[in-house]
């Protein structure tokens, strides 16, 4: 008999008093409570984390030796569970290659029809471009310089992996002589070194000729031959000098210039076949950043505006000063004029240097000298010691000087020119992922294509369409496929990995989202909640650890965890439906949602002065120049739709601006004209949402700093001063403090074989983590682990 609930029994997982619970199966199913009541253990730490063992140990014990063992949950059983999948906050793709559109794969989608049914074009003049003929190959290699010594080259192999003696075999018994692989190149009856898995190009020589008219007729041969061993393409290689490619697929008759057939890889920026060359498909370059060399522009170069690693001007006497003055001398400036008040040119040469031998004199206590050369330049310098260090924190020096920019060659496309102008309705596809979502779906919708490109594309735009369609109704319509995951935001990410699920189309599956609502709007959260229910509607159990009272009120069932916080938490206040929840008097929720209880809106507001901070000509991102005051000494909210610029202006126009002014730090901001009001400050201090600690040796006390004031007050009582125990002996991290046999984790490892690894409390110190003799000073009766 199927079961139509989930039976939670005896959770002990954390601060859950042996919890019992009742969860209905395929219904949209709310965990609410208090922050740190317990509801991220009972959902994730128990009933997932079980959920995800149970599935993993169905599978074979050869798929398990790859996956590992999973931990079994504190909880005595759970019944009625199916595989489970996490949609948390917790797995945003910092991979600076990682965008919206790889993620959710529709950018897969996308390459696969510019492949198809693109249309490409000359990347120089921009005239659609048409296969070539062997008569027209031919013509353009005769048109090189009469003399000129070039080799016809087969491409057999394009940066595949493999050994290839198949491919050298068949040739040597063809009658060919040589071979070209990866650059260098092998007489076929040579030993030829290759390495299984490394990505190789093979190049079989098919002749070497001289450019003569009378070769017109063997020239065409050796062209024919290699279009027919190399699937339409020919390398011809001048000897010394450049190669070109030739195809029987694409090419611009008026500037000469060819590309291969059309596919797939070609528009993947982590393919170096689509890649741009000089950014590698980043988009962006680590570069000296002019902005950080020169933080402060109203000071002089004597003074010391130019702050970079090497660049002290602190003395006259300094390598700085000796080249800033010489160069003065040159270009008739002066080093005691304030630095944004310096000509455009004295500017260039000091920051990128000259090619003009300048006249440096120095000063130095066995004596001084003059000589004459270039100037590199600050920022030339710094990169150059930055290419040819092998200093880890010399680079971490010059790094604060450095950002990553746009980079010059493909502008931040992150593709080669070529393959940017291949397009599809006008658009190529870096123009198409820089649209919003909704944008895009609309050009996807209204896409004029022929019927045979209709026949081609129709599966294709269905998958596009699709997957467009499910990040409007996330509420994810605003942002851009190009844009860097590493930039959204927790719910932004969760929500994009929920709209992926949704295109999956399982059913009996149990999803357990955690806040998914968090960053969004509230124009938007319809949009979520009704994706949810359709997640629902497929067949799944939809379980969500949610604050949002619109979510709750929506649920088909709430499992309200309580009553308080941590070790007053870890109960089931209340189970059951909206209305069962509001009429529950234990449920704190419950009297918020019936209004029983509100959060009064005060009658008195504190009063406004007349300190403001103004930002003038904001403009990051999608910022339209706006001019921005904020009041100081009351509390200021920033709202707004989700997507809409509140980030931009406060994250990376007003704290980068403010950290650098100061706090001394070295940020890049985003655009704005001028701040005014920032005299009236002291420091600033960001408090984001990025993790405190990571290690388990990390905890609330050791972080907020109050662990240093109680290991202090413990030192201070009679027994430690006795003792001559220090501060640092009532530590866990320290060897005097801590266990030994723990290393003052307090737990012990187990391996067990063919089970997940156990770790239990060390039975040294109990868990403890601290020595016996450090447990044994006591203040006001209690040791240190007890208070």
């Amino acid at each position: 008999m199927a079961f139509k609930k989930i039976f939670v029994k005896g959770a002990k997982e954390h601060n859950l008093k042996n919890v019992d619970v009742e969860i209905p199966r395929d219904k949209f199913v709310v965990i609410t409570g208090l922050s740190g009541s317990g509801k991220s253990s009972l959902a994730f730490d128990t009933i997932y984390a079980e959920g995800q063992r149970r599935y993993m140990e169905s599978l074979s014990s050869y798929a398990r030796m790859f996956l590992g063992q999973m931990e079994k949950p504190n909880v005595d059983y759970i019944d009625g569970l199916s595989p489970a999948i996490s949609i948390d906050q917790k797995t945003t793709s910092k991979n600076p290659r990682s965008t919206v559109g790889t993620v959710t794969e529709i950018y897969d989608y996308l390459r696969l029809m510019y492949a198809r049914i693109g249309t490409p074009h000359c990347p120089e003049c921009g005239k659609e471009i048409s296969q070539q003929t062997v008569d027209e190959i031919v013509d353009r290699v005769l048109e090189l310089e009469e003399g000129t010594r070039f080799q016809v080259l087969a491409p057999v192999v394009r940066s595949r992996k493999g050994e290839y003696a198949k491919v050298f075999e068949d040739a040597r018994k063809s009658g060919f002589v040589r071979v070209r692989v990866d650059g260098n190149m092998y007489e076929l009856t040579d030993k030829i070194p290759m390495e299984k898995n490394i990505k190789h190009n093979i190049e079989i020589v098919v002749d070497r000729l001289v450019v003569r008219k009378d070769n017109r007729t063997r020239l065409t041969d050796s062209v024919e031959t290699a279009l027919k061993m190399a699937g339409d393409l020919v390398i011809i290689d001048v000897i010394g000098d450049t190669e070109y490619l030739y195809s029987q697929n694409y090419a611009c008759h008026d500037c000469g210039i060819s590309i291969s057939e059309l596919a797939p890889r070609m528009f993947s920026f982590n393919s170096h076949f689509g890649a741009c060359p000089e950014c590698t498909g980043l988009g962006t370059m680590l570069k000296v950043d002019p902005d950080l060399i020169v933080p402060d522009k109203k000071k002089t170069l004597r003074e010391g505006a130019v702050v970079a690693s090497g660049w002290n001007t602190t003395t006259e006497s300094s390598i700085a000063m000796m080249y800033f003055n010489g160069l003065a001398e040159h270009y008739g400036f002066s080093v005691d004029v304030p630095f944004k008040d310096l000509p455009a040119k004295a500017k260039e040469v000091v920051l990128y240097g000259t090619r003009e031998k300048v006249k440096f004199e120095y000063e130095r206590e066995y004596g001084g000298g003059m000589f004459h050369s270039t100037f590199e330049g600050v920022i030339g310098n710094l990169e150059r010691k930055y290419r040819e260090t092998t200093s880890d924190y010399a680079k971490a020096q010059m790094e604060e000087a450095m950002t990553y920019m746009t980079c010059s060659l493909c502008e931040g496309k992150r593709l080669k020119k070529e393959t940017l102008a291949v397009t599809v309705g006008g658009l190529n596809i870096y123009e198409l992922t820089n649209l919003s979502v909704r944008k895009a779906l609309e050009f996807v919708e209204n896409l004029v294509l022929t019927p045979t490109q209709e026949k081609i594309a129709h599966q294709i735009l269905k998958e596009i369409k699709s997957r467009l369609g499910f990040l409007v109704n996330v509420g994810l319509d605003y942002i851009t496929l190009s844009r860097a995951a590493a930039t959204l935001s927790g719910g932004e990410a969760q929500r994009i990995r929920l709209a992926t699920q949704i295109g999956s189309s399982l059913m009996g599956v149990l999803y357990i989202l955690d806040e998914p609502s968090i960053g969004l709007h509230q124009r938007d959260n319809g949009k979520l909640i009704q994706t949810l229910k359709n997640l629902r509607d497929l067949g799944n159990t939809v379980l969500v650890v949610e604050h949002d009272e619109e979510t709750m009120m929506e649920a088909d069932y709430i499992v309200d965890v309580g009553p308080g916080a941590g070790v007053h938490g870890g109960e089931i206040v209340c189970a059951g439906t909206v209305k069962e929840i509001m009429n529950c008097k234990n449920s704190i929720t419950g009297q918020y949602l019936s209004k029983k209880k509100q959060i009064e809106v005060p009658e008195t507001r504190r009063s406004l002065t007349d300190a403001w901070l103004t930002i003038k000509g904001a403009a990051e991102n999608n910022l339209k120049n706006i001019d921005v005051s904020f009041p100081l000494g009351v509390m200021t909210v920033v709202t707004g739709v989700s997507g809409s610029g509140k980030s931009s202006l406060v994250n990376s126009i007003l704290y980068k601006v403010m950290a650098t002014e100061l706090n001394g730090a070295r940020k890049k901001a985003g655009k704005y004209d001028e701040i005014i009001g920032l005299e009236q400050l002291d420091k600033v201090i960001n408090i984001d949402q990025s993790p405190i600690g990571r290690t388990p040796r990390s905890n609330p006390a050791t972080y907020t700093g109050l662990f240093n004031e109680i290991r202090e007050l413990f030192a201070t009582t009679q027994d430690a001063q006795a003792r001559g125990y220090k501060a640092g002996r009532f530590s866990f991290n320290v060897k005097g403090g801590r266990c030994e046999a723990c290393s003052g984790d307090g737990i012990i490892k187990i391996e067990m074989h063919f089970l997940p690894d156990v770790f239990v409390p060390c039975d040294v110190c109990g868990g403890k983590r601290y020595n016996r003799e450090t447990l044994e000073v006591k203040f006001r009766g209690k040791n240190i682990h007890e208070v």
